[in-house]
Order: C-alpha cells, then structure tokens, then sequence
C-alpha cells in the first residue's frame, strides 16, 4: 500500500508541475478611458482618467506605480542632471532642461486619486507616482482606477513637448500617468532618465477637446471624423471647420501606450498597402517637405509590404506617420519623426520607425533591459527592407562597422544592462542598435538563411502581443534549427567577448593539405572556411562548434565537407584537405563575412603569397 500511494502521490506532483510549467506565462492588462481638455494657449491640459486594471499575476499587490514622465523636464531631475554630466550628453538635451522656465517646464499633478471608489494615498518621487492600495489586489482580480490630473506641455526638449524645430505645435508622448508594468520580475517603475519605456497591454478610449483649428492624428483609429471635419474626413466629402472647441475621439485596442499630434497647418494624406494597413501621412506641406513626402509615401507602402511577408503581418488596420517629435520615435499604430531633410534621410527614419510596429508595438520586449531585441531587431528589419526596395548590397554593413569602431575605442559595454545605465551615449547606441543588429545576421551565419526567416515568422506568431524575453526569442531560435544557441546569447549579449579567427600554418603532401585554424580571440564561433583552388573550383569545409550539438543546413551550391565540431576549449583546429591534384589557390574563413570577426586580416590566405609553405602543399 505505502509504495502504491507514494507512486500516486509522484504522479499527482508530476502531473500538477506539469500543469503549473504550462501555465507559468502571464501578463497584465489594462483598460484606459480618458477625456483631455487642451488648451492651446498655455500649454496645459486637464484630464480625467478611468483605469479599469486586471492583475492577471500570482501575486498579491500592497502597491501600484505610475509614470509620470512629463516631470522630467524640469531642473534638477535625473534626466537633467544626467544629460549635464555625462561625456557624450545628446545634443537635443544637452543642458537645455535646467535653462527651461516655468512656463516652459513640463509636469504631471495629480488632483485626485481613486480604487473603486476610495481615496489613496500617493507620492510623487520625480518621474514615479508611488500609490498604497485601499485594499490590496488578490490574483487574478481587477480595481477601477480614477484620476484627475493637470499637466502642462513642456517646451520640446526629447521626444515629447510644444513648438518643434520644424514648428509642430504638440508632440503628445509620454503624455498622461501611465501605469507601470509589472511581471514575473516585478515592477518596471523606472525613472525616466533619458531612453526606453515598458508598457502594459490593454485598450484605450481616448478624447481630446482641442481648439478647432488643430488637426489631431495619433494611435488608434478616429471615431468621429464626420465632426471634427478640417481635412480628416474621408476624400469627397466637406465638413465645415467648427468654431467652438471639438472633441476628437480615438480608441485603439491591445496596444502598450497611446501618443497623439496637433497642429493647424497640417496637411493629411492616404495610402492603402495591398493587404495590409491604410496609412495616413501628416505632415506641414511646404517646399521643404512637399516633394519628399508624397515620394516617400509610396516607399512607405513597399516597406509595409516587405516586413509583412519577411517577419510577419501586421496587426492592425490603420498606421500614421506624423511629422512631429525631434527625429524619430515609434508608438503603437503611428510614428512621430522629423519632416525636413533629404528624400533618403526621410525614408530611412520612416522604415526604422515603421519597423518598431512588429519589434516594440507587436512583440513588446522590455525595451529598458533589452534595448538590442528592440532597437537592433528593428535595424535588422528596416535595413534589410530598404535594401530590398532600393536594390542595393550589404544592408548590415554600417552595423558591423559601428560594433568594430565602438571595440576599436574602448568603451564598449555588455549589452545586457538597462538602457540609462550606460556610461556613454555612444556605448549604448551601438549596443542597442548596432550590436543588435549585427546579432540576427550573425545568428543567419549560425543557424542558416531558411532556418532564420522560418524562426523569425516563428518568432512573431508565437509572442506577438506578449512580452517575450531574450530566453524566449533563443528558444524559438533552438526549435526552428535544432541546435543549442543559448551560447551564443550569453557571449553575444552578456559580455564583451570578441570573436577573432586566423588561418595559422599550412603544410601537407602531393594530395593532402593540412591546415591549422587558430582562435584568437575567447569568443568561439562555428568556421566556414573556403578553398578555393586554382582551377576555379570551390569548396567548403565546415566546423561546427561543440555547443551547438547540431549542425546548420548547406546555404548553397557550393559543395560542403562536414567536420568535426570544434570544442571551444582548445585554441586551434586542424582542417585536413584532400585536393588530389588539384592545386589550392586561397583559403578562407567565413567567406560570407557575416561573422563579426575584428580583425579580418588574418582570414584569407593566397598560397603563392606564402613561399615558406609553396613546396610543401603541392
């Protein structure tokens, strides 16, 4: 009996971890309604806010945090304080936030707070609103938040603000108390310091009154654009301009965040991208930008198109693209970015930002821990796009270039690290964006061309409108190709390891060649390596490493050996060649220069440079 019931007992346990291992994924949710009074003349703006939040975790929460980012651009806060201290501040800071006066500071005051209909208590620490629950939220319960703010527009420092450059009148980012995300890891209620941003999941109803004058676009699809009318309205029809303040009505529904423009001099056009989104271009139509636009308009169109079939489809009906901000900044269904400038700087910042839509705004990673799978994936994709479209070489060639520049100085920094906690702008540029990049098309070299866009689709169906991880996105990457690539995630990402390969001494026999492959550097990688002979015949010698326990798919026509895996704890290989009698004219490693070696040189040799060796190969 006692061994029948400790079995059943093994399997009731097995079977629950089971259950408990598939469920372990949770996300949560929320749920905005917000009606905004804008007033155009000072720059400020009352709200009242409705938060219906779900706590969809295992846990039980004492507290609930909010953004306030508008607080930032005030003297004295750490974004300020930052911007004037550290080496390399970005120009459009700089120390501009402590010169701002009060008209012209940003800020978010809380007039009132409510949980399901009981008063709060909360504090404000800078760019955090600490708020103790009423009552706390068991698991798997949701409370209605109400709020009544005030807030005032600050004069445009980054991303967000008032008066433009380019004379944009609001740039509405970041703009109302945001609920901070929380997660397995806990809260994400950073202060805004400079970068990224984390947010929840859920569906906003959103409605701005605004002098009619202003035109207003932003995330989410208008529900009243029979009434507001200026230039809104579908083409063939008129809608008088009203002469009293009108409300303009979004709601957009799964998405993490919700920006919005206003101006009175925009110009709105359309676009329709053959299965796939309307989009809808706003921009201040002059001969500064009038040519440029509606060229780029049509780009936009294949760019859409190009991400949809390579990376998945996107998932809404509707995308703006908005001249606003100070360069470019992606939110969900629209995109602010500057509007002057030349026609490809123009396209260029439209395809970065377009891109943010299926890496950001579809697969919502934490982009304050993980800038790379943001900010890198997103380069990947809009260089790979514009490549296509514009029929030219390389697309990553700049990516790698910036990661061999950034070694090259020295202050490179593990990628791993949240974004405002690099100790220069220039380090965490190039890790977000660059090495990021440099990333998936180094994993191609890894895994093989097919087995990369098979994931990547992969990838995009399986976490869109979630949170995925990197371990997440890896794992996608180990079922696509079958083979063991967390490695490559912690060198890649977690260190400042460099790959380094060198062909080394050459020698051999009248049929044999043998060659010696050294690794230079402590990263170790898998080895393609070409010979190429004198006859113009080709071939290539693979050498997996031992941690990917598989090994990628030939990528071409070129015939290929299969060798032994290289186990990453010896510092040399050795590639024997049986070339019969056919003399070798070069060997290489990596010919397809995707493998992010930093010094090139050492890995291609001509054997008739190589007199010391020329009688012994023969």
């Amino acid at each position: 009996m006692n061994r029948l019931y400790t079995l059943a007992l093994l399997l009731l346990v097995a079977s629950f971890s089971t259950s408990i291992a598939q469920q372990t994924y949770w996300q949560q949710r929320v749920e905005y309604t917000m009606n905004i009074q804008m007033n155009v003349t000072n720059h400020q703006f009352d709200g009242d806010q409705k938060l219906v939040y779900y706590n969809n975790s295992p846990d039980t929460l004492d507290k609930v945090y909010y953004h306030l980012y508008f607080n930032a651009f005030q003297p004295g806060s750490m974004m300020d304080v930052r911007s004037r201290n550290i080496s390399d501040p970005d120009r459009r800071v700089g120390d501009r936030i402590v010169k701002l006066s009060d008209e012209e500071i940003g800020y978010q005051h809380i007039l009132s707070l409510k949980q399901d209909g009981k008063d709060l208590k909360y504090v404000v620490n800078g760019t955090v609103l600490e708020v103790t629950l009423a009552k706390p939220m068991l698991p798997k319960t949701k409370s209605v938040f109400e709020m009544k703010f005030h807030a005032q527009v600050p004069l445009q420092i980054r991303r967000s603000g008032r008066d433009s450059r380019e004379g944009i009148a609001f740039s509405m980012t970041q703009w109302y108390p945001k609920m901070a995300e929380y997660d397995y890891q806990g809260w994400h209620a950073y202060q805004y310091v400079a970068r990224e941003f984390h947010g929840v999941w859920g569906d906003f109803d959103v409605k701005i009154k605004i002098d009619p004058r202003f035109m207003v676009a932003g995330t989410g699809k208008l529900q009243n654009a029979d009434k507001v009318g200026y230039g809104y309205e579908k083409s063939g029809t008129t809608v008088p301009r009203a002469t009293e303040d009108v409300t303009w009505n979004f709601i957009a529904k799964d998405v993490i965040d919700f920006a919005w423009v206003a101006d009175p001099d925009y110009t709105h056009d359309r676009a329709q991208v053959p299965n796939g989104p309307e989009l809808h271009f706003f921009y201040q139509k002059n001969d500064k930008t009038a040519d440029t636009w509606k060229k780029m308009e049509d780009v936009a169109v294949k760019v859409f198109q190009y991400l949809n079939t390579h990376f998945g489809k996107y998932p809404f009906d509707t995308y703006s693209i908005i001249q606003g901000g100070d360069g470019g900044m992606e939110y969900p269904m629209c995109t602010l970015i500057l509007g002057e400038g030349s026609l490809a700087g123009l396209c260029g910042t439209m395809a970065h930002e377009v891109s943010h839509s299926w890496f950001q705004m579809a697969l919502a990673s934490n982009e304050s821990l993980y800038a790379w799978m943001d900010e890198g994936f997103t380069d990947f994709a809009s260089s790979e796009a514009m490549a296509s479209i514009n029929d030219t070489g390389n697309p990553h060639g700049g990516s790698y270039g910036a990661y061999f520049s950034l070694v090259a100085s020295g202050l490179q920094e593990p990628a791993s690290q949240h974004s405002d906690h690099f100790n220069t702008n220039r380090a965490y540029s190039t890790a977000a964006y660059s090495i990021g990049a440099v990333f998936l098309e180094q994993l191609k070299y890894i895994i093989g061309n097919d087995n990369f866009y098979k994931g990547m689709l992969r990838y995009y169906n399986t976490w869109k409108m979630r949170h995925p991880s990197p371990n997440d996105f890896i794992r996608v990457m180990e079922k696509t190709s079958g083979m063991q690539l967390g490695w490559y995630l912690r060198y890649w990402i977690g260190t400042t390891k460099r790959i380094d390969y060198a062909v080394g001494q050459i020698s051999g026999n009248e049929k044999e060649t043998l060659i010696e492959l050294k690794r230079i550097g402590d990263f170790p990688m898998p080895v393609d390596l070409l010979i190429t002979y004198t006859d113009g015949y080709k071939e290539l010698y693979y050498i997996p490493t031992n941690e990917t326990l598989g090994n990628k798919p030939q990528e071409n026509a070129t015939p290929r050996i299969v060798n032994d895996a290289w186990p990453w704890v010896y510092p040399t290989y050795t590639v024997k060649i049986n070339r019969g009698q056919r003399e070798i004219e070069s060997i290489e490693i990596d010919p397809s220069m995707r493998m992010a070696d930093i010094s090139r040189g050492n890995n291609k040799v001509y054997l008739k440079e190589l007199q010391p060796f020329k009688a012994t190969v023969r």
